[in-house]
């Protein structure tokens, strides 16, 4: 048996026959256990059946090919199952194919809202929408035979008896995007329909230098604990779990060697937000800054458990919004560190400014004693364990995004050129910028990685990825990240409020009950019952067009004069009052309701 194969084989291709009455889900592929499943379309309770029922000949069936199930999700009322219907192969790892899960789709088993009440079926439908929108979910991987969610490393350390479990109990929860949806098939012990599924990025090349063929790999993995979107999830929880958190992990395959890097990113370890208000940089706000130090402890003891020693890389600018933010991860910082966790802070964009990436050798030149020191994982031949990683580094900006995609992009080029000298491949003074077949190629591997990373949490490709992609800025890239900054901004403000609140139930940070339904959007009186972006803008639109139309008037008769000035003035009004409430009019979450 391979590193990462599981003992126990899941299905791998299916078809869903949907009876008036039931949704049966039958094995084609896979795992030798063929029975059929049964999911009823009244509440959703499942079962294994012996075989397919007999079709009407008056109702045919509809049947559709899956290649399978990421779960069950239970409402109020009604269940809905969510299964995979497109996938695409996007590579190997450890020896087995990698998808990439290219469409998804929701099948309400709700039957039973015939018989509920108005007010609670409207309820459920609200919930219901927030499921499809879920449907869309970006960068969804799964494997049929290895683990995604554990690093090589991790894989390697694996007993025996843990290596024959089934993926999903072998999977490290924080990684498993569908763990909250799984439950329901996991209580009926259906572990060959169980699939993992990561959300995160996998992307590979090959590449010769000479004679020598090297594979290399960047997998992404996104951590459950505080999944969201750029502005609706900020900083970290009470228990030290922070926005944004991925582990990156480099593998380098060559001549049956084994080296892997594993890095990591994560929000400001502490708790702070940035609230949408429809200006283009809302306002930091440091929320408990008492509790500051022992948010922090917490982060950095997980992570301690869980890497080895820590240096943490803050790139926050010094002054302005950020220079705030900087100034509270500094002094905490100062409080928890020790021997095995370090912080260092380079101001990116004071060092760096918009072009002038290669000025990051100074900071790598401020860690390569911990590289060295704890370095990365390799295995020979035999897979066996000749090094191992024993710290990781922690790089964060404000989103995670940019100036930390740049930044490890670099630190995982230093490292690969370090392994490359270890096995001989390189020579002491060779770099990966000598061989230009291999230096597109990498550029390419970490741009794709920080794009998929990036439109997860805001919603576009990563800014700067000119840089990452052909390692200079160009006019093209700048006039590029012009339009994905606009486009992150109307996401932020007029879109991901409802995204936020599809993954919060999707992940089960939201738990539905009866009597704990969706917050109200408005309430009588408030300047939320009648508070609409849209309405607004038409108003101050309609509103200068008419003191345009007025001005033009005033020729003939001088009272348009004074029409004109009420018509601007009613425009300016509204306008002032949308911007002096600019929370309440963008889109905000429902589930978990923000500060106004």
């Amino acid at each position: 048996m391979e590193k990462g194969d599981s003992g126990q084989k899941l299905h791998t291709k299916m078809r869903l026959w949907e009876f008036p009455n039931q949704y049966v889900i039958e094995p084609i592929e896979g795992s030798s256990s063929r029975s059929p499943l049964s999911i009823s379309r009244k509440d959703g309770t499942m079962k294994l059946i012996d075989g397919i029922p007999e079709c009407s000949t008056l109702r045919v069936p509809k049947i559709m090919t899956i290649f399978g199930v990421i779960g069950m999700l239970k409402i109020l009322a009604g269940s809905y199952l969510l299964v995979i219907t497109g996938r695409e192969c996007v590579g190997t790892h450890m020896g087995h194919p990698i998808y990439k899960i290219s469409s998804m789709k929701v099948f309400a088993c709700d039957q039973t809202l015939n018989n509920t009440p108005a007010e609670q079926k409207k309820t459920e439908m609200e919930f219901s929408r927030l499921i499809t929108v879920a449907e869309k979910t970006y960068g969804l991987f799964f494997s049929y035979d290895t683990n995604l969610t554990l690093s090589v490393q991790r894989l390697n350390e694996l007993g025996d008896e843990s290596k024959l479990l089934p993926l999903w109990r072998q999977a490290e929860p924080r990684y498993l995007w569908n763990n909250y949806m799984l439950e329901m098939l996991i209580d009926h012990k259906l572990d060959p329909f169980l699939l993992p599924v990561v959300q995160g990025s996998f992307h590979h090349f090959q590449a010769a230098i000479g004679k020598d063929i090297i594979d290399i790999t960047l997998i992404a993995r996104r951590c459950t604990r505080r999944n969201g979107t750029r502005m609706w999830r900020r900083g970290a929880d009470a228990d030290g779990y922070c926005a944004n958190f991925v582990e990156s992990e480099q593998i380098m395959q060559f001549n049956g060697y084994t080296a892997s890097f594993v890095q990591i990113r994560g929000s400001m370890p502490f708790q702070w937000e940035q609230i949408v208000d429809l200006t283009y940089k809302p306002k930091f706000e440091i929320l408990k800054p008492d509790e500051a130090p022992r948010v922090m402890e917490r982060h950095f003891l997980d992570l301690r458990k869980k890497y080895g020693s820590v240096v943490a890389i803050d790139l926050v600018n010094t002054h302005g919004g950020e220079g705030r933010l900087y100034e509270k991860f500094s002094t905490t910082a100062q409080q928890v560190a020790g021997d095995d966790v370090r912080y260092i802070h380079f101001d990116f964009h004071g060092t760096c400014g918009h072009i002038h990436f290669d000025r990051l050798s100074i900071l790598y030149d401020q860690i390569s004693d911990f590289l060295e020191r704890n370095g990365y994982l390799l295995l020979n031949e035999k897979g066996e364990k000749m090094k191992e990683q024993l710290g990781v580094v922690r790089t964060n900006c404000v989103d995670c995004l940019d100036r930390t995609n740049v930044t490890q992009s670099m630190i995982g080029r230093n490292m690969l050129e370090y392994q490359l000298r270890r096995l001989g491949v390189f020579g002491a003074e060779e770099t990966i910028s000598s061989h230009p077949n291999l230096d597109d190629k990498f550029k390419i591997l970490w741009a794709d990685h920080g794009d998929d990373i990036s439109i997860q949490y805001s919603g576009t490709p990563a800014l700067k990825g000119d840089f990452t992609r052909f390692g200079h800025r160009t006019v093209q890239g700048i006039l590029t990240d012009g339009w994905n900054a606009l486009m992150r901004y109307y996401l932020n403000n007029f879109a991901d409020g409802t995204k936020q609140d599809a993954i919060d139930l999707m992940q089960g940070h939201y738990i539905i009950s009866v009597g704990r339904d969706m917050t109200p959007t408005s309430q009588n009186g408030s300047i939320e019952s009648i508070a609409s972006f849209p309405l607004a803008l038409g108003l101050v639109l309609t509103g200068f067009f008419f003191a345009t139309m007025s001005l033009r008037q005033v020729r003939y008769d001088f009272r348009h004069f004074f029409l004109s000035l009420m018509w601007a003035g009613i425009s300016i009004g509204i306008a002032a009052f949308v911007r002096a409430n600019g929370r309440v009019f963008c889109n905000r979450p429902r589930l978990h309701k923000p500060r106004s």
